[in-house]
């Protein structure tokens, strides 16, 4: 069975940091990419950022330069550095596994809460 478990979330104010951890596991191979979305409420989810296995990354605008994402394949995992948080970060975040043959699958965590205070 395939899951996906976030870590690292948490109450911080507006210019602080946080770490997010992903781990994944029950998956043969390990992900050809995995990555963060992120829902506010009344919102939809959007993407945050996303890393293949190669290594390339795919950053929202709205947190370029300000987040920065990162894998390590032997482990399957994948890390969401925050930095310069502001209020309208706050969501919960979801880390996301996708594997790509035989058959495309997304796979997802159950969240984690960021909330940054202003």
């Amino acid at each position: 069975q395939v899951q996906l478990v976030e870590s690292g979330g948490g109450l911080v104010q507006a210019g602080g940091s946080l770490r997010l951890s992903c781990a994944a596991s029950g998956i043969i191979g390990g992900m050809d990419r995995m990555g963060w979305y992120r829902q506010a409420p009344g919102k939809e989810r959007e993407l945050v950022a996303t890393i293949t296995r190669g290594g390339s990354t795919n950053v929202a605008d709205s947190v370029k330069g300000r987040f920065t994402i990162s894998g390590d394949n032997a482990k399957n995992m994948v890390y969401l550095q925050m930095n310069n948080l502001k209020p309208e970060d706050t969501a919960v975040y979801y880390c996301s596994g996708r594997v790509e043959l035989p058959t495309a699958i997304n796979y997802w965590g159950k969240g984690t809460q960021v909330t940054v205070s202003s």
